[in-house]
């Protein structure tokens, strides 16, 4: 388990590196001057994200099956890429993310209620339609974020963000094995524990404040303030997957990615952190 999440760990950060840089560099953005900068931003990485997070779906939806639930598919894979990549569109009419979300919102459950009358008719409504747009906002809303840290911020920070959360797992999965002794959330994650937190903000903090001194996007003070915020949300995140996995009896979302599990598995520590980065990388640092 360990050789493999170690393997594959350090693959998916190389690619999401060269990703963000070849990103950057298309669009211009990886550099200060503005000389070279392209109207559309993120071509590269919002397709990324569509795809990752339409995998997340499918799983998703295998795990509401499994309780009995039915995602609207097709309808539910369509809005949630359109969705994860909201910030991505207005760049082409020069909007603003919040016009296209109402709008969007509307037309996705508008067509939920017509997929779900044609092909089920009033059997299972509620269920049906509740899970799909829990589908929606979970991961399309919460991923949405990520591109909207890179489209309003830049390439550095959606890797700085990235790479802070991700220590973070490994922090808390190695100190958890090392040390855990009390349990964090015993009803949801028995294998999750309070020395497993704080490793996971030990090895954030430390990864923020070397980021902030390559990258110069956050002062150093503040970058392990951010660095603690990050893995703290980053772990309730984490924990809000289990939850979902362990209503549906599930050990893992799948086997797509060995020693990790699935793709829910693997962004589930993101998806909850990247609005309060965005947040962060807007308004604080």
């Amino acid at each position: 388990m360990l050789k493999h999440r170690l393997l594959f760990g350090t693959l998916m950060t190389v690619f999401l590196v060269g990703i963000l840089l070849l990103d950057g560099w298309l669009d211009g953005s990886l550099t200060a001057s503005t000389d070279d900068d392209r109207p559309i931003r993120a071509t590269i990485l919002a397709v990324l994200i569509a795809v990752v997070l339409c995998l997340g779906g499918i799983e998703f939806s295998r795990l509401a099956a499994a309780k009995g639930y039915m995602v609207l598919n097709p309808v539910a894979m369509i809005g949630l890429a359109l969705l994860a990549t909201l910030w991505y569109w207005p760049q082409f009419v020069a909007a603003a993310p919040n016009t296209f979300l109402p709008l969007l919102l509307a037309l996705l459950l508008a067509a939920m209620l017509l997929q779900q009358q044609i092909r089920h008719g009033v059997n299972g409504v509620l269920a049906n339609c509740g899970v799909s747009c829990f589908l929606l906002l979970y991961l399309g809303l919460l991923g949405a974020f990520v591109l909207g840290i890179r489209v309003d911020g830049g390439p550095w920070e959606v890797l700085v963000f990235a790479l802070v959360v991700k220590s973070s797992d490994i922090g808390a999965y190695t100190c958890g094995k090392l040390f855990g002794r009390h349990k964090l959330a015993p009803r949801v994650s028995p294998g999750k524990t309070w020395e497993g937190l704080a490793g996971a903000a030990v090895a954030a903090a430390g990864i923020s404040i070397v980021c902030a001194g390559i990258s110069g996007i956050m002062e150093f003070w503040i970058a392990p303030v951010f660095g603690v915020g990050m893995a703290v949300v980053g772990q309730l995140s984490d924990l809000a997957e289990s939850m979902l996995k362990r209503d549906a009896q599930q050990k893992d979302s799948s086997n797509r990615v060995p020693g990790f599990g699935g793709i829910l598995d693997v962004i589930d520590s993101l998806l909850f952190a990247a609005p309060w980065a965005y947040v962060f990388f807007r308004f604080v640092s």
